[in-house]
């Protein structure tokens, strides 16, 4: 069991943005950026590609509306999207507010306090 499956059942808290039936978007608590978000299929499924066409598609839609919320809720010129699968087997969705290209890097992380994610996830939550 994954620990992305831990949090969807409630085992691990995460700084959930959103959830619905199939999908859950909570903040990275090692962010790449202010805002880095993670969206995953609740169902546990190593790779993105392994995914049948619905759920991948659903999880694009979804990604999408995170999105669209995290680019009216944090300062940045646009919101990346990368899809790497290394660090944890199931499928997921990094989105990140980017201002410039390192920000992309996995390399170069921000820290954030407990009350500074519990903050962004309401104003993110806020404009879905």
């Amino acid at each position: 069991m994954s620990i992305f499956t831990k949090i969807v059942n409630g085992e691990i808290p995460c700084y959930k943005i959103a959830e619905d039936e199939n999908f859950l978007a909570f903040l990275d608590v090692n962010p790449n950026a202010k805002g880095h978000t993670l969206c995953i299929p609740k169902q546990e499924t190593d790779k993105i590609f392994e995914l049948d066409d619905l759920l991948y598609l659903g999880l694009m839609q979804f990604s999408k509306k995170i999105a669209v919320a995290l680019e009216k809720s944090v300062p940045c010129k646009r919101v990346g999207m990368a899809v790497i699968g290394l660090e944890v087997p199931h499928a997921h969705v990094h989105l990140i507010p980017l201002n410039e290209m390192d920000e992309m890097r996995f390399q170069n992380k921000v820290s954030m306090t407990k009350l500074e994610f519990e903050t962004l996830a309401k104003i993110i939550t806020s404009n879905l």
